[in-house]
């Protein structure tokens, strides 16, 4: 059997080789905007991976898309292929010679499959001994026959979320492609793909093109890739979307001085990549609407107007909506008044309907409202959206108690009773996006208390990883409620993330959690309330998955520094679920050393887990890791603790009267010291002060292994040593398992 290792020819002359360009465009009906960055990006990366593969040097890759084209135009193409030797190993030399000396027939066969002289074959030392080696020069091809061969086949490697078949060709692709355009240099190359044979004409803008002699029918010849962007931009396309963003950018900037406004932020990103990739020719143009609609919450208005239509709103100085829009269009034409009305006169429309929902919705109260939850389901196994508020309704109170809030415990319960009615209200139907907005609206109609208003209509927040936490008491035990009833349901019905999976959003909702118990300060017992989650959960008849639940934890026994898993069951436990969102929130945003975290979780209490208090021990030993006597005070503990590991030692009872060296009384005095210092500070939470007192030990440590022998011939005397040693790692144990801090050398 002869295997190939192809290996690539230095040369002296790459500086002076040929180069061209290339460029490679997929024409088709309108691509889903969401989908076009992402496709750039592919198209580039495929791009990248196809040169290289292909030996085909090359300069800079840019790639281009609007909704009908991607496209990528390489610079500085080589005009052929890098040569390359191609070595092909063949029999060993025990099997190619003969004892003379002589070729065998298994030598001049494998001269001959490779089509070479046996003279000309060499020889490979290997680890397996001596084996002949064809070695062949491969001249490279030129880049037009290598692309024209080959670019189907990359074409075909494009991937995207939604896919369809349009003809016979049975190509996959978000829409029918209708041209492609291939040129190298000059030349346009031809090949088939998806039923269109490549050449080198594109298509302009649909409209801004039919006037320009027959361009719409004929389309338009691209004469040379370096001058693609010019020629679509003489037909009404502008195919960078950098460029189309700079265009509507400035455009909306100027625009919104000229009405003595500013455009909405919370929105303008997500609508300005919309209209970046829904246009080839970037515009926008300002209308108005009645300020009749301003009766109406802007939250409603700013939805309709960008949900609907993609219109970015815009507000004054104080941030209250002005009865104008602006509206991003794909024409450029001396007269935009029709483009104007006709834009005014469709979202005139979408506002009637708006104002006719929040009306409408008003005539009933929320409360009244609630029993229609019924009939919204949560999840097939998990019951209605009743049910769950019923839970929430209880836990609501639970939360308040066990976070020291009980005099808002009424209002708690009272938000989670209304939080979830406006999903039957005709607005959020509408606007799914206003959940809780419109809830919080509502409520104030009905005459709800403000701290039970504002608490509805935080109740989703965080919504991302960048949103603000609730920024009331209420409604942060509101948001906290909910996220943890809907963990403990899905957790107890046996539904949990598995890898990148997680179609329900637990890990969302999980990080929401722990960034409101930190970001808030809360200090509560999370297995406590767990527990209560899952018994109402239970109470419900909701059915076991068969998961661990809250404080299933591996035994005891598993071996040391490693985090403990979830129990019996086959995925991990609600409450480890929670530790490694908080891991995850301490690796992203507060930037902890992993061993850090290491050493505080893994000693996290199963029945009394506070997470803000396992926050708060890892930011403070994650401070004191930069001080100058850490690394060397774990070295010191980190030898004490492997000894008493070692021997297993459990006696904790030291005889001064056996301390006989100077040394070993310094280290008791100091661990008595210490002692009562680091208790008192870690009941009042002062972990700062409590790494403060272990890193007065580093000396005594240090004093004590250079003068005592630990393993004494005197039985009583080593026993009496280790006890000492014992105590000292109690200590360092008290505030984490500090042995899984890492050093250098260790």
């Amino acid at each position: 059997m002869s295997s190939r290792r192809p290996t690539s020819v230095p040369t002296t002359k790459r500086d002076r080789l040929p180069t061209t360009s290339f460029l490679l465009e997929i024409g088709s009906e309108e691509l889903p905007w969401q989908m076009i960055h992402p496709a750039m990006t592919q198209l580039a990366n495929l791009m990248k991976d196809f040169l290289a593969n292909h030996r085909l040097a090359h300069d800079r890759i840019q790639t281009f898309g609007t909704p009908r084209r991607l496209a990528v135009l390489v610079q500085g193409l080589a005009s052929k292929q890098t040569s390359t030797l191609r070595e092909t190993l063949g029999p060993s030399k025990a099997v190619a010679f003969d004892a003379q000396g002589h070729p065998t027939k298994a030598a001049e066969g494998f001269a001959k499959s490779q089509g070479v002289d046996v003279g000309e074959l060499e020889t490979r030392e290997t680890p397996k001994g001596g084996y002949l080696c064809a070695v062949k020069r491969e001249n490279g091809l030129p880049a037009a026959t290598v692309l024209t061969e080959h670019l189907p086949g990359l074409l075909q490697r494009l991937a995207f979320p939604k896919t369809m078949r349009w003809n016979a060709s049975g190509v996959r692709y978000p829409r029918p492609i209708r041209w492609l355009v291939a040129l190298v240099g000059a030349k346009a190359l031809s090949f088939d793909f998806a039923g269109v044979r490549s050449g080198a004409r594109s298509w302009g803008h649909r409209f801004l093109a039919d006037g320009k002699s027959g361009e719409a029918s004929k389309g338009i010849r691209i004469s040379r890739p370096e001058i693609y962007e010019a020629t679509l931009a003489g037909s009404g396309v502008v195919v960078d979307p950098v460029w189309r963003r700079d265009v509507l950018a400035g455009q909306l900037k100027q625009l919104a001085r000229s009405v003595k406004g500013r455009v909405y932020q919370a929105n303008y990103e997500e609508l300005l990549d919309q209209a970046v990739f829904s246009l080839e020719c970037p515009n926008v143009v300002c209308g108005t609407f009645d300020q009749a609609y301003l009766s109406v919450p802007q939250e409603v208005l700013i939805a309709s107007m960008a949900e609907h239509q993609g219109f970015f709103s815009v507000v004054n100085r104080k941030g209250e909506l002005l009865p104008r829009f602006f509206a991003p269009t794909n024409m450029e034409v001396k007269n935009m008044e029709l483009i104007r009305t006709g834009n005014e006169r469709v979202l005139a429309a979408r506002l009637a309907d708006a104002r006719y929902f929040f009306d409408d919705d008003r005539k009933v109260k929320l409360a009244g409202r609630v029993s229609d939850l019924n009939g919204v389901v949560f999840h097939k196994q998990l019951g209605s959206l009743y049910q769950k508020t019923e839970r929430m309704v209880a836990l609501a109170g639970v939360l308040a108690d066990a976070a020291g809030f009980p005099d808002v415990k009424e209002s708690c319960q009272r938000a989670a009773h209304l939080s979830k009615a406006d999903l039957v209200t005709g607005m959020v139907g509408e606007f799914p996006a206003l959940q809780g907005v419109m809830g919080e609206h509502y409520a104030a109609h009905d005459g709800e208390s403000v701290e039970v208003c504002r608490a509805i209509g935080e109740c989703y927040r965080p919504r991302t990883p960048d949103d603000a936490i609730p920024g009331t008491t209420v409604g942060r035990l509101l948001s906290l409620t909910d996220r943890l009833d809907t963990l403990a349901a899905f957790f107890h019905a046996g539904i949990v993330p598995s890898g990148s999976e997680d179609p329900f959003g637990l890990r969302r909702s999980a990080f929401g959690v722990i960034r409101i118990v930190i970001e808030a300060g809360l200090n509560l017992n999370i297995a406590d309330v767990l527990r209560q989650a899952e018994r109402l959960v239970v109470e419900q008849g909701v059915k076991t998955g068969g998961h661990p639940f809250a404080t299933l934890r591996a035994s005891s026994g598993q071996a040391q520094g490693k985090l403990r898993t979830g129990g019996a069951g086959s995925g991990p436990s609600l409450q480890k679920f929670l530790e490694e969102r908080l891991r995850y929130y301490g690796r992203v945003v507060a930037v902890y050393r992993e061993d850090v975290m290491d050493s505080v979780l893994v000693r996290a209490d199963d029945a009394a887990c506070n997470l803000r208090d396992l926050f708060l021990r890892m930011d403070a030993l994650q401070a004191i890791t930069s001080q100058r006597d850490f690394e060397s005070l774990i070295v010191g503990f980190k030898r004490v603790h492997r000894i008493v590991e070692k021997e297993a030692w459990t006696d904790r009872t030291v005889d001064v009267a056996l301390l006989t060296h100077s040394t070993e009384l310094t280290l008791q005095q100091a661990v008595e010291t210490a002692g009562r210092a680091v208790g008192q500070a870690l009941g009042a939470h002062d972990y700062h002060g409590a790494l403060s007192q272990l890193i007065g030990l580093k000396s005594p440590i240090d004093q004590f292994f250079d003068g005592v022998l630990v393993n004494a011939p005197e039985p009583d005397v080593r026993a009496n040593r280790l006890s000492l040693l014992r105590r000292v790692d109690d200590l360092f144990s008290a505030f984490g398992d500090l042995s899984q801090i890492q050093v250098q050398g260790q």
